[in-house]
């Protein structure tokens, strides 16, 4: 690797670590980003360097503590709208992206499983925020949703992780490699509102 090569490939680790991290704590707390895509794409620019396994392992870790670190801020802002008299707006855009059906899954679901249903809405497209609806509503303490949440967390960064992974080692060239992750993940995500669609009514 020459000098140029090398200050290159510092320049991008320093930029590129610290902005997975900011943009999966973002899209957290505002869910129009799609984080998992985000995750799959810099597993598979880590896949391509030569400091395997440390960038995966990197990847990970921060993808982790990002996301928990994201949907505890939520949870917390989520949780002061619900003491609040007039709620807060954050609730508010919380119960806009909840159909009240999903919501009522998400409650029986909550009662039937406690907070292990968090590590399912985590790998379900649109299932977490659902899911933290039903708990903010349950009045869950927020202690107590940490510890579902954590482990629902190192499974979303696992699974996004290995798709990256498995799209890294299709190609040579690491942008083709970004592309199927990109586009396997926006399919994910894709799956569940058009199969509501299609799915012929009761």
């Amino acid at each position: 690797m020459t000098l140029w090569q090398d200050a290159a490939h510092s320049t991008q680790q320093a930029v590129g670590y610290p902005a997975l991290f900011v943009l999966v704590a973002l899209g957290a707390l505002v869910p129009v980003i799609p984080t998992g895509a985000l995750v799959s794409s810099a597993a598979v620019v880590a896949f391509h360097q030569q400091t395997l396994p440390f960038g995966l392992l990197l990847v990970f870790g921060l993808a982790s503590l990002a996301a928990f670190l994201g949907d505890l801020a939520l949870y917390w802002l989520g949780r002061s709208g619900v003491r609040s008299r007039g709620g807060s707006r954050w609730l508010e855009r919380l119960r806009g992206r909840a159909t009240p059906e999903r919501l009522a899954r998400a409650q029986r679901r909550l009662d039937e499983h406690g907070v292990l249903v968090l590590v399912v809405s985590r790998l379900v497209p649109a299932g977490r925020v659902p899911v933290m609806l039903a708990c903010l509503l349950a009045e869950l303490p927020l202690r107590r949703f940490a510890r579902g949440d954590g482990p629902a967390c190192l499974a979303w960064a696992g699974t996004y992780g290995l798709i990256g992974i498995l799209g890294g080692s299709l190609f040579s060239q690491p942008w083709k490699g970004v592309a199927v992750a990109v586009g396997v993940t926006l399919l994910i995500s894709a799956a569940p509102p058009l199969w509501h669609r299609l799915r012929p009514a009761p």
